[in-house]
């Protein structure tokens, strides 16, 4: 996967199997689209404000809020809660504000717009497509939480349009709806680990994005092992463990192997591009940064500026 093909996107979302570094991966993008010159400003999905923050840890910085909150040069981050897209769309929708700030004041509403099917995921929505109105930002970086988040991202704002036709809920997901769907605007990074288990999910995901008309660019491997061995040593380790001796690096060599089978089978089952990110030693804000820098490597000098 080329950076390249990020730069001209005003919405990437970064989405994959929990444990695979996506947040770091995040944080990674972020700090690329940055020294491309991008304004970027990354989105964190949570659940509600005092939600720890997760890209905190690998970008650095103050803690986000719902409020954005410049961490670096050319980097906002700020919290997606469904509470604070429910409270702009009835700022949006009603004629006074005060009536907007009144009615978030119930708690049978809150109940209700939390608790209704789909309504939590439009309220992230519209917060981002909110964001996405302003200037101040030339690329949103979406930390979706979980496999299943974006995916309910991509289907809830098709199946809002079809059962309300009409109405500001109804344009509200019509407008989700262009957005998600339009390959100039939005487009998803699925990231994975070198094994088999957590490729085949990335390929799933992938698939059902797609099938719900989510552009998907690309995978990112993360954490792919590196391997030491020449063709000499491989054989002879491998000649040794087959015979059942312990061996120094038999372990790794496994690893290795699996490794490659894993990034086989995405090669052959893809169908997409593909970055694979070297496992590293370091952590946090440092590992985001060196991420950063070789994912930039990949960015020809005509798109820097």
């Amino acid at each position: 996967m080329a950076l390249a093909d990020l730069l001209s996107r005003k919405l990437v979302i970064v989405t994959g199997k929990g444990g695979v570094g996506k947040t770091t991966v995040t944080a990674a993008i972020a700090r690329a689209l940055a020294a491309a010159g991008r304004r970027v400003l990354v989105c964190e999905i949570v659940p509600t404000s005092e939600t720890p923050s997760q890209v905190t840890h690998a970008l650095g910085g103050p803690a986000p809020g719902e409020e954005p909150v410049r961490v670096e040069p050319n980097i906002d981050v700020v919290l997606l809660t469904p509470t604070m897209g429910h409270r702009r769309f009835l700022q949006d929708t009603l004629p006074l504000k005060v009536l907007a700030d009144a009615a978030m004041r119930s708690q049978g509403l809150k109940r209700f717009l939390i608790a209704a099917p789909g309504f939590s995921d439009m309220g992230v929505l519209y917060r981002a497509v909110d964001f996405m109105r302003k200037p101040l930002w030339d690329t949103m970086v979406l930390d979706s939480p979980a496999t299943g988040h974006a995916l309910a991202l991509a289907q809830i704002p098709e199946f809002l349009a079809r059962v309300i036709l009409k109405g500001p809920i109804a344009r509200v997901a019509r407008e989700g709806v262009a957005t998600l769907t339009d390959p100039a605007i939005t487009t998803a990074v699925v990231v994975t680990l070198p094994e088999t288990l957590p490729v085949t999910e990335a390929l799933e995901l992938a698939k059902g994005l797609e099938k719900h008309r989510l552009p998907v660019t690309g995978v990112i491997v993360n954490r792919v092992p590196k391997d030491p061995f020449s063709a000499d040593e491989r054989a002879a380790v491998k000649k040794l463990v087959a015979h059942g001796s312990s061996v120094l690096g038999g372990r790794e060599l496994s690893r290795i192997e699996r490794s490659a089978a894993a990034l086989q089978l995405l090669r052959e089952r893809g169908g997409r591009q593909l970055f694979e990110l070297e496992e590293l030693e370091i952590r946090g804000p440092e590992l985001s940064r060196e991420l950063a820098v070789r994912l930039s490597s990949a960015l020809p000098p005509s798109a820097l500026r």
